[in-house]
C-alpha cells in the first residue's frame, strides 16, 4: 500500500528539492507535504 502512496506523492506532490527549498522559510503546508512525504517514504522502503 504504501509503494503505491510513494508513486502517486512523486507524481502529484511538489518536489521541494529542486526547488532548493529552505527549511526555515518554509509554510506550514510545506512542512506537512515534506513530513507526509518522507512518512510515506520510509514507511515504503521497509
Amino acid at each position: 500500500m504504501f509503494k503505491l502512496l510513494a508513486k502517486l506523492n512523486k507524481w502529484l506532490l511538489p518536489n521541494y528539492t529542486k526547488e532548493q527549498l529552505d527549511l526555515a522559510k518554509a509554510t506550514k503546508l510545506q512542512k506537512a507535504i515534506i513530513a507526509w512525504k518522507y512518512y510515506v517514504t520510509t514507511r515504503a522502503l521497509s
